[in-house]
């Protein structure tokens, strides 16, 4: 019997030990190809946004500098021209002050009206409705969110005045004490109640849709959770739906403001323009300022054209600067939900 060979231990500088290999994640040409894309995507998005922010600021830079800081707070708007067809520039002036309170009045009805709706039907449609409805109500509100503006601006002024009136009625014999549903002249129609009426029946079903996607990506194990300890599936949409999707649905809301702040030929065809600071909802008069470009571009001077460049360019920065707070909220209600 032979005696069993001992193998010496191999040393660290044996030629048997493989050469370390260098770990890579180098992409495929697919990736490449993918990641240049998105990127040119996301980086024209900013060009484009860039340029319109120029031109506008190109074009109204006259007026601003002319008007300067009385451009915001000044409520005439009055392009005077001579017997000779020439633009008086010490005779006209250009105020944007109404337009803009009109502006986020009508916005603001549109979302204290629109966003309970919209979360009320995302809730429903996320956890009571049975599948068949549920297919056939998300394919409803997908299709709404496609229709254009003038469609809601017609159904507005043909069928929705009639009845916004009426409600304009019990608002005024109801809590006519506050200000805002004060009326000095019984004459309900074409109001900014009415107006933002519509704007609320539009952004429904774009807040509908961020609202339900956010309800529906709730944690299972949290739901289930919930209904273990004996919630009742109200309780459980309390307690863990609501603080899950609280700054998806904060985010929807501030969609559907931007969207109401910047829609103009339904504000058009319901609501009668009139260039005076109305804080009266329930009075027929009122305007934005994307309604106030609609009306009066078709007949502006070269002068005047530069005006409204400086207003569309007011409504850019201000629509800014809401999608700015828009984005700190939901990231603070984000981390305080979840």
């Amino acid at each position: 019997m032979s005696a069993t060979q001992v193998m010496p231990p191999a040393s660290p500088n044996s030629s048997e030990i493989p050469a370390k290999r260098t770990l890579t994640t180098k992409p495929r040409f697919s990736d490449k190809v993918f990641r240049g894309v998105v990127t040119g995507g996301g980086l024209s998005s900013l060009i484009i946004l860039g340029l319109i922010l120029g031109y506008l600021l190109y074009q109204g830079f006259s007026t601003l500098h002319s008007e300067g800081f009385k451009f915001i707070t000044g409520s005439d708007w009055h392009a005077v021209i001579d017997d000779n067809g020439v633009f008086d520039p010490k005779n006209s002036h250009f105020g944007l002050a109404a337009m803009l309170i009109g502006t986020l009045v009508i916005a603001t009805i549109a979302v204290c009206i629109g966003v309970p709706i919209s979360v009320g039907a995302a809730i429903y449609l996320t956890f009571y409705a049975p599948n068949s409805i549920k297919k056939f109500m998300v394919a409803l509100i997908d299709l709404m969110a496609a229709f254009p503006s003038i469609l809601f601006g017609l159904w507005g002024f043909f069928v929705l005045e009639s009845s916004g009136e009426y409600w304009a009625r019990l608002l005024h014999k109801y809590l006519g004490f506050i200000p805002f549903f004060k009326m000095e002249v019984p004459y309900y129609s074409r109001s900014p109640f009415i107006a933002g009426l519509v704007l609320a029946i539009m952004i429904i079903p774009i807040v509908t849709s961020i609202s339900r996607e956010i309800f529906s990506q709730t944690p299972l194990d949290r739901i289930q959770a919930a209904y273990a300890l004996g919630a009742t599936r109200w309780a459980m949409i309390r307690a863990v739906a609501f603080p899950y999707a609280r700054s998806g649905v904060i985010g929807g809301a501030m969609l559907g403001l931007g969207r109401a702040m910047g829609e103009t030929v339904a504000v058009y065809t319901v609501l009668n323009i009139v260039y005076q600071v109305n804080w009266h909802v329930l009075i027929s008069a009122g305007g934005n300022v994307a309604s106030m470009i609609l009306q009066k571009f078709g007949e502006a001077s070269p002068a005047e054209v530069k005006a409204l460049m400086a207003a569309g360019l007011i409504l850019f920065i201000v629509t800014l600067i809401i999608n700015s707070l828009a984005d700190l909220i939901v990231a603070r209600a984000g981390k305080s939900g979840r």
